[in-house]
Parts: C-alpha cells; structure tokens; sequence
C-alpha cells in the first residue's frame, strides 16, 4: 500500500540561536543576524565596516556569557522550546485532523536553516506549504525578513510549492486567551503585582513612520490583555525593550521605566513579553535577571518575570487554530 501525500506542511519559524555559547558561534549568528537588511537597513558602505571592525569583534564575547548564564543542559532554551513547540503541534494536528501534518522547524538565522525545514518538508512530498513565523505582531524586521528568506531558497528550486504565510496574530482571541491564562496562573503562584509591565523588543521609530505597523500591534495587544485581566489603565504599562544603536527607538524604553517606577511609588511588578513566542535570551536574561537587578537597585521590592508561552496547552491550541484557518482549501 502506498504512503498517502501529506495535504500540506506547516514551517514553524522562529528568529534563531547560536549553536553553542561560545565566541566562535555567537559570531556567526550575530554576523548572519546584523547583515539582513531588514534588521538594520542603514547605507551597507557605512555598516558593514562597523559591524566587521567593531560590533564582530568585540560584542561576541559579551553575548557569549549571558548566552552561558541562560543555557540548558538541553541546548539553547529557544531551540528546546522550538523543538517542543514542533513536537507538541504535529501531534495536536493528528488528532484533530485526523491526518499526519509534516511539522518542520527553520530558524531565519542560525540552524537549522529556514532552508533545511523546506527541504525536509519537500522530502516527504508536500506541494502546499504554511509557513507559520512565531511572531504575534507583524514587524518588517522580523515576518518580512521570513518572507525575503523563503523567496530565496525558491530561487534554486524547480517547482515552487503553493505557499501561504500567517503574517501576524497579535489580536487572536486564542493568543490574547493563552497570554492571560499565563498570567493568572503566575498570580496564582506568586500573588499580583502592583503593576503589570508588557515588554516587547523595540525597533527604530523611523521603521513605523515608513509604515510599519509594528507599534500599533503592540498597543492593540497590550490593550486587549489588560481587558481580558480586568486591569485600569494603573494597573498596566507597554514599554520597549532591546535598544541597539544610537537611531531613535519606540519608547517608553523598559529599562527606563524600571528604574522609575519605584520613585513613583510601585514597588512591585510583573513583567510579561507578549513579543516573544518562546523564552529567549531576551526574556531569560534581559528581563528575567537584568530587569530584576535594575528595578531593585532603583528601590524595588518585589519583581516577578512571567515566561513566555513557550509550550503550554494553550499555545499549542492557537497554534493548531491558526494553522486550521490558513490552512483551509487545502485539506
């Protein structure tokens, strides 16, 4: 009896990690990482002198170590998760769809390569493919660099296979849902916060006055979040975190706002980054541990860091919702 073709595939994209947490491997993927012009779209004669006689050189080291202070003895805590996240929605798509639906992962930087899971996808006869980027809200920087990405591992392919992307679900009432959920179930344990701050990764304020919708999605889910919690407009904060460089970012910036906050008299918060689909170096480290020091050393009293959804039951399910409505036609 012959194998049946899959209906379609679903690519499961997430941004990427080094390999390990050395020099040598955070050089490589920060090299990948800075050289897309989606990410930083300065003139290329005066950045990439930068980026290779400076940052490449002496950024590396530093990455490596909070890399190190955040590493599992599994691996790199993104690409654990992202491997699970894989693992756990292929099996939620077999049993509500009744059909065995390739689920690859692809990393736009770093490994495996965006390139890798759509040649693991074509392996197994998929000619439809949902590429499905683990990003809620729609930034240049990130689902069109995904989109630029795929359309050039196309280049070398004969037949281009019928490609739908999910370009955003930063107003999914499944995804507002999950984060919720995640945030009672962190009440529940540690007790409720004077204040809830939601931190996204920022970007240059000039990506939005070009058009990006980036902030508007932000403040879209940060809004519907505080309503799903039943919090005023006190009880809640959006801030920006991740500056880089010296061009204007979206503010409030969140280690500005940790630091004040206890001057204004809140000496506890939670703090929560709806952005990320799965603990990262940017959760783990930068709010986790460096979030926590600041606002401590500013007068704090009590600083509690929400994980991201990362695995849990009610992010799988948005994501097995979401790839059931993209995927409609096709099954």
């Amino acid at each position: 009896m012959s194998k049946t073709t899959p209906a379609f595939g679903v690519l499961l994209v997430n941004l990427g990690t080094p390999d390990t947490p050395t020099s040598k491997d955070v050089r490589s993927f920060l090299k990948q990482f800075l050289s897309d012009p989606r990410v930083v779209d300065l003139n290329p004669l005066i950045w990439k002198p930068v980026l290779n006689g400076i940052i490449l050189n002496f950024r590396p080291a530093k990455v490596a170590k909070l890399y190190e202070s955040i590493w599992w003895d599994e691996g790199s805590p993104l690409m654990v998760v992202s491997q699970r996240q894989r693992e756990k929605l292929a099996y939620q798509l077999q049993e509500q769809l009744g059909q065995d639906i390739p689920v690859e992962l692809g990393m736009t930087y770093g490994n495996p390569s965006l390139g890798t899971g759509l040649e693991k996808l074509k392996s197994q006869g998929v000619d439809k493919i949902l590429v499905l980027p683990l990003y809620p809200q729609y930034s240049c920087s990130t689902v069109a660099a995904v989109s630029d990405a795929i359309a050039t591992e196309y280049k070398g392919w004969r037949e281009v296979p019928e490609t739908r992307l999910n370009k955003e679900y930063y107003q999914h009432p499944g995804y507002i849902s999950a984060l919720a959920t995640s945030v009672r179930e962190h009440w529940d344990k540690f007790g409720q916060a004077d204040k809830l701050l939601m931190s996204f990764h920022g970007i240059p304020v000039r990506y939005v006055t070009e058009g990006d919708p980036y902030q508007a999605h932000c403040e879209k889910t940060s809004e519907l979040l505080a309503q799903a919690l039943g919090l005023d407009d006190s009880q809640w904060q959006l801030c920006y975190q991740s500056i880089f460089g010296k061009e204007e970012w979206l503010t409030p910036q969140t280690d500005k706002v940790l630091t004040a906050l206890p001057k204004e008299g809140v000496k506890s918060v939670d703090i929560i980054s709806p952005a990320f689909a799965a603990d990262c170096l940017e959760t783990l480290e930068e709010l986790s541990i460096g979030g926590k020091e600041m606002f401590i050393e500013a007068g704090g009293e009590r600083y509690e860091f929400v994980p991201c959804l990362n695995d849990s039951p009610s992010h799988i399910e948005l994501l097995v919702d979401l790839v059931k409505h993209q995927s409609m036609g096709w099954r």
